[in-house]
């Protein structure tokens, strides 16, 4: 493709091409209708003004006759102005007047008609260049002569030529004009799609890592790139998730099918009786189960992070789902000795999937029974449920006594098959944590983890048990009207279409 064909081709172009024709035409059609009726007024002006002298010489015809005629148009004639008078005697000959040629034909019709003619002025030679235009009325009077009377159009036609300049110069600037216009707007449109259709490519050879230019302005452009460079977020997002995925599943998932095989293998190779054969396959179910297990948690999160779980979001009350969770728990925790409270300080009304958020906090009062415990002898371990709230935010807190968790690993125990050394000893796969902030993250909320004895907001190092908050958006109505919810709104659509 040419560069002129790849210009023409532009959408930039072709909207400058319509316009400009459309202009034009507008243009055109305005001068005609100007021209038109700015010809037809001076007309009717020219031929009342021949009226008003054919009423004068009349009169002075009807009192002294031919003669008393000729007088009075001879002295018109030596005032300088447009009008145009000519007698003429029964022979055709000129008995006074200022017209120095006119066609025969125009001559012949004397029955007082106007007619537009052409004619030579006194005084100048019978040429195409001396012509000038005219409205004129012929009447034959008694004795064959003849009287003219008119008016010269030179005024009329000084003005068509004037409009029809002012059009010609009109028309030649709106073209610069929109040539000059169409070419800086397409200059910057060409430049930025091509800036676009690079960062692009780029992308598509896999740098996934690359963005589309912001310019700031604010323009439809800046609003495309912003928008793609939210969907390229998602995109690099999902797929580094897809490969922390992959990493896990090859190296975690490694060790439990190694010991399977070399479970089965030493079967194989032992001459075992009934019951060690059974209880030998029944290890390597429980372990089959563990897997499946951990395929089908890893799957659920996965679905959670794309969105397409099925969540129905609808305000529910968050309080209602803490009282049901925690009720299973309860003779749970008091079988295992541990003291466990539930505090509901407020009934904040969230927008969100029930069976999601149950999951969500049924999975950290798991964790506080297991990973809760107090490192001192003689310490009743202790489980703290309460939720809270303010104007913007529900906060639901889970709080235990336990070694809690150092503030540099806070952050890397909430990713995929991650277990503290501390907790190796109990059975788990290391996707709690991340289910939660799965579940979390797709309503929109935050989970935060710190030390059980320091404030929220605190960076402290000290393992004084562990506060896990989980912190969400109220529901719109009960924030209040007007106050507008965007991430939920989308959130909403998109379940509604899975």
């Amino acid at each position: 493709m040419t560069a002129l064909t790849r210009i023409l081709s532009t959408t930039a172009f072709k909207l400058a091409a319509i316009y400009l024709t459309s202009f034009t035409a507008l243009s055109v059609f305005l001068f005609i209708f100007i021209s038109q009726n700015t010809d037809d007024l001076m007309n009717k002006q020219v031929v009342q003004t021949v009226d008003a002298e054919i009423q004068g010489l009349a009169e002075q015809y009807a009192q002294n006759g031919i003669n008393g005629l000729v007088v009075g148009v001879e002295r018109r004639v030596r005032s300088p102005n447009s009008n145009l008078y000519l007698i003429l005697d029964y022979s055709g000959n000129v008995i006074t007047g200022n017209i120095a040629y006119l066609p025969e034909k125009v001559l012949s019709v004397s029955d007082g008609r106007i007619q537009f003619v052409s004619y030579t002025p006194l005084g100048f030679a019978e040429t195409d260049q001396n012509k000038a235009k005219a409205i004129v009325r012929i009447f034959e009077l008694p004795g064959n002569f003849k009287l003219l009377v008119g008016r010269d159009l030179e005024d009329q036609v000084h003005l068509k030529s004037l409009l029809g300049d002012a059009l010609t110069l009109w028309l030649v600037g709106m073209v610069v004009l929109a040539g000059i216009t169409w070419f800086f707007l397409n200059r910057r449109i060409l430049k930025r799609i091509d800036n676009l259709s690079m960062s692009s490519r780029q992308i598509m050879e896999g740098d996934l890592a690359g963005r589309l230019d912001v310019t700031g302005n604010g323009d439809e452009f800046d609003r495309l790139a912003s928008n793609l460079n939210v969907m390229l977020d998602r995109i690099e997002e999902l797929m580094k998730g897809l490969k922390e995925v992959s990493d896990n599943i090859a190296h975690d998932l490694k060790t439990p099918l190694t010991r399977m095989r070399g479970r089965v293998e030493a079967a194989l190779r032992q001459n075992l009786s009934e019951d060690e054969g059974r209880e030998c396959l029944e290890e390597t179910l429980v372990e089959t189960d563990e897997l499946i297990n951990t395929f089908n948690a890893l799957l659920r999160i996965a679905r959670v992070e794309a969105g397409s779980t099925g969540a129905e979001l609808q305000s529910i009350k968050l309080g209602n789902i803490v009282k049901d969770v925690c009720e299973l728990y309860e003779p749970v925790a008091e079988d295992d000795g541990v003291e466990f409270s539930v505090s509901l300080e407020d009934e904040p009304v969230i927008e969100g999937d029930r069976e999601l958020l149950a999951q969500a906090l049924a999975n950290l009062i798991e964790n506080a029974l297991k990973y809760g415990r107090p490192t001192e002898e003689n310490v009743k371990p202790t489980i703290k449920v309460v939720l809270s709230g303010n104007d913007e935010q529900a906060i639901l807190s889970i709080e235990d006594n336990g070694a809690g968790i150092a503030a540099a690993d806070r952050e890397r125990v909430c990713n995929r098959f991650v277990r503290l050394d501390s907790s190796r000893h109990a059975p788990g796969s290391g996707l709690g944590l991340s289910l939660i902030k799965a579940v979390v993250t797709l309503h929109h909320g935050e989970l935060q983890l710190t030390s059980a004895g320091t404030a929220d907001d605190s960076e402290s190092d000290e393992q004084s048990g562990l506060r896990a908050r989980i912190v969400l958006p109220l529901n719109r109505g009960q924030r209040g009207e007007g106050e507008g919810n965007e991430a939920w709104d989308k959130a909403r659509k998109k379940n509604a279409t899975s």
